[in-house]
């Protein structure tokens, strides 16, 4: 029984993957097309995302689902954190954003043929291993706040395989909250883990995909000195909530 359902799991993934593939080569004219318009382009290759991650979803099985545990002000600027497990972490950013977002990325997405692209035209880029793309990255981010435009970061870095809730955080995002006083907005995606596990593309299963909406962490009249008692607390009300969901 357990053979046949990894076939049966072997060819769901397979299907998924053509599909994904397929709705890329739908979007892709329009991103080109978005991309030379600025801040309005970008804001539209976001929706192209949104309704291309939809379609997927709604193609493969996959559900997904806000919960709000405090009330969201769309038309207010955050900085969104949340935690860092899967390749499935990428859609529920374009599928939740309700305001004008752009995303922190890791560089090395770039080199996947016709998606790295679009993930360029999209993202933020930076290079963790590279000093000064650091510096670019942050200053990028800083314009984007600068513009109306909130921002989304992964504060691990990299994928969690801790087997704790969360990895530590690095300092970027609360630095930046904190120079710019711009709110931060922490998100949970629970089920992540769940529908595409870390250990390859072949482990994609359907089902629901909740993001959680926790309370948003005023940075009002913080300074430098107050940066790791910030990165601490948002640490501990992400973790305590992903303990919630996922005894």
């Amino acid at each position: 029984m357990k053979f046949i359902f990894r076939v049966l799991q072997y060819i769901y993934c397979v299907y998924a993957l053509l599909l994904f593939i397929l709705i890329m080569f739908l979007a892709f004219p329009l991103i080109i097309l978005a991309s030379p318009f600025g801040i309005k382009g970008g804001n539209l290759i976001y929706k192209i995302c949104k309704r291309w991650a939809g379609t997927w979803y709604l193609l493969v099985g996959i559900r997904h689902r806000d919960i709000f545990e405090a009330p969201h002000h769309t038309s207010k600027q955050y900085i969104f954190v949340a935690n860092h497990i899967s390749y499935m972490d990428i859609p529920p950013i374009v599928l939740t954003a309700r305001q004008p977002i752009r995303v922190l990325g890791k560089y090395e997405m770039v080199k996947i043929p016709v998606f790295g692209w679009i993930y360029r035209t999209a993202v933020i880029l930076v290079d963790r291993r590279d000093a000064e793309t650091r510096a670019k990255s942050v200053r990028a981010l800083k314009a984007a706040i600068a513009r109306g435009i909130s921002i989304f970061i992964f504060p691990e870095g990299t994928f969690n395989e801790t087997g704790q809730p969360l990895k530590d955080f690095f300092d970027g995002a609360f630095r930046i909250a904190i120079e710019t006083q711009t709110p931060i907005k922490p998100l949970l995606f629970v089920d992540t883990q769940k529908r595409l596990h870390y250990r390859g593309l072949f482990e994609l299963t359907p089902g629901l995909n909740r993001v959680v909406y926790l309370e948003e962490i005023k940075v009002d009249g913080l300074t430098m000195k107050d940066l790791p008692a910030l990165k601490q607390q948002v640490h501990d009300v992400m973790g305590e909530g992903l303990r919630r969901y996922n005894p």
